[in-house]
């Protein structure tokens, strides 16, 4: 009794007290006990800035690029050329990236890996700057990793909130001006309840720091290709995770107008027996958006979560037939960086060529969000599948 009392009694105090609240009396004769006027802090003294970096890089026929890899994973990157996990070799490969001439015009973010934001090109230009050249926006993936998660069903939860406000702000001082937190959502395991909250609740947490920062917060719950479930139980799912990521978003203040969103497309499983065409991945994957995402946030930037780099194109360019509440568009890792890795090899003299690789990639996506993208002419490399069951980065 007492327990559920107590209960009763803490949802009561939080349902009357949301943000900033004042005491007011609006006429002491009509109404002689004072009035509580809810007043809720969005943004703070950044709101402006977080609506126009969200704007900018929602910008038409432009996208993200993500290298944010963590430097284990950038080490799988380079083991598959043949090249050793240092930072020497780290750092030449994404140099060669962000140095691509002309990436300004279908890039307008990267995601960079913190060692990356604080790094220099050979010449001694900073990263950072050199995207700022193109009009690229530099962002940076501020979320510690993937941990089990205790009491569930073998599912996981994402850690780096201690500190974050500290991190956030000097990664602000650094140049960056969106941030990256993501968390995933596996299928074959429950979802548990659980594990769908803990996600939902993490990344509205991360996104109010990070408002609170100057960062234009990308919110991304994955969820995984892994399985062998049908579109229709992705769509279920789907709906559900980000049911609960905006509920959880609404009660922490987050200023919509200044998020980006990086969802997983609404596809069946990796493993399931019947492939869906770019048009029934974009029917269920706008149908889910319509149902669960406010009009008020900027930008759809789709994760490609291991499809191929021509299929994650031709799904991204079917949902840009006809307009959308939002930007629709892309943040590509792998499907932007698979055949400009294979092409440059670790050799001087194959940069120029892996940049031209790049670049291909680049406007075929660019191509997609305006709805205007044909596969005609695309390299056999670009076709190749990267879904990797069980995939960590």
């Amino acid at each position: 009794m007492a327990a559920s009392v107590l209960k009763a009694g803490v949802r009561l105090g939080s349902s009357q007290w949301t943000g900033q609240s004042l005491t007011q009396n609006i006429d002491s004769h009509k109404q002689p006990k004072a009035q509580r006027v809810s007043m809720p802090i969005r943004a703070g003294s950044y709101a402006e800035e977080l609506v126009q970096t969200a704007k900018t890089v929602a910008s038409p026929g432009r996208g993200i690029l993500a290298i944010d890899e963590s430097n284990a994973t950038c080490g799988k990157r380079l083991a598959s050329i043949g090249l050793e996990n240092n930072e020497t070799n780290r750092q030449a490969y994404r140099q060669l990236l962000l140095t691509t001439p002309g990436l300004g015009e279908y890039i307008s973010g990267s995601i960079l890996f913190e060692e990356t934001l604080y790094q220099s090109t050979t010449d001694g230009r900073k990263f950072v700057d050199c995207l700022r050249e193109q009009n690229i926006m530099p962002g940076i993936k501020v979320d510690k990793g993937l941990v089990p998660l205790p009491g569930s069903n073998n599912e996981s939860w994402c850690q780096g909130l201690d500190g974050l406000a500290s991190r956030s702000a000097e990664y602000y001082k650094q140049g960056a001006r969106f941030a990256k937190w993501r968390t995933v959502v596996s299928i074959p395991n429950g979802p548990s309840d659980l594990a769908v909250k803990e996600a939902a609740w993490g990344l509205a947490r991360y996104a109010a720091i990070s408002q609170d920062n100057g960062l234009v917060p990308i919110v991304e719950p994955e969820i995984l290709l892994d399985g062998d479930h049908s579109i229709d139980r992705t769509l279920e799912v789907a709906e559900k995770v980000w049911a609960e990521v905006f509920f959880y978003l609404a009660e922490n203040n987050v200023f919509f107008e200044g998020i980006l969103l990086k969802p997983s497309m609404v596809t069946p499983g990796a493993e399931h027996k019947e492939k869906a065409t770019p048009q029934q991945v974009a029917d269920y994957t706008l149908k889910m958006l319509k149902r669960r995402v406010p009009p008020a946030v900027p930008g759809i930037m789709f994760l490609s979560g291991g499809q191929y780099e021509v299929e994650a194109t031709l799904n991204l360019n079917a949902m840009n037939q006809s307009p959308n509440p939002w930007h629709v568009s892309f943040s590509y890792a792998r499907a932007l960086q698979n055949t400009s890795l294979k092409t440059w090899k670790g050799l001087p003299e194959n940069i120029e060529a892996a940049q031209r690789a790049l670049l291909i990639r680049a406007k075929a996506n660019s191509l997609a969000q305006l709805g205007r993208y044909s596969a005609e002419g695309e390299s056999e490399e670009s076709k190749k599948g990267m879904f990797v069951k069980g995939y960590t980065y």
